[in-house]
């Protein structure tokens, strides 16, 4: 059992093997209490990047206090800590507030979306997802040139 959850850090090169390689690779922190969830986000996204996996707000937000990954992927609905509290808690710390953030939700859920987008995240993901759609979601936030602004954000959630 890894240090902050079940499934703990995954966060493998596959074949590469060069420890400095894992450095210049943008680390991704999954949030989800579904192992399924976590499983298909890791499988999907090892290739390209470092991906920490956690199951609970409160393991992510232990792992925060620690690390400070490149992006976050948070499931809004989970047991004890949900996402949007999470969310608020990493918006309260000292040098993590702006960790980008896209929230997980299995449900069309607008008011929890505007809520999380109150609080700054760069976009949401309706699961189940494709792996085609949350590689394209997520290269918009860490390759600048893609980057949508939570004014464009806003207008586009205030459409649907």
């Amino acid at each position: 059992m890894g240090e902050f959850g079940e499934i703990g850090e995954i966060g493998e090169l596959g074949d590469l093997g060069i420890k400095e390689e894992k450095k210049l690779r943008k680390r991704i922190l999954a949030v989800d209490d579904t192992v399924i969830v976590l499983t298909r986000i890791a499988d999907t996204l090892r290739k390209d990047y470092e991906v920490v996996t956690v199951n609970s707000g409160i393991r992510a937000l232990k792992y925060l206090n620690q690390e400070k990954p490149d992006l976050s992927l948070l499931d809004i609905q989970m047991a004890t800590k949900d996402g949007i509290e999470t969310l608020r808690e990493i918006r309260a710390m000292k040098d993590r507030s702006d960790i980008p953030v896209i929230m997980l939700t299995g449900m069309e859920d607008k008011t929890s979306v505007l809520e999380s987008a109150k609080l700054g995240i760069c976009d949401y993901i309706l699961k189940p997802f494709s792996s085609e759609d949350l590689l394209e979601r997520i290269r918009k936030v860490l390759e600048p040139d893609k980057k949508q602004s939570f004014e464009e954000f806003c207008k586009e959630m205030g459409r649907k």
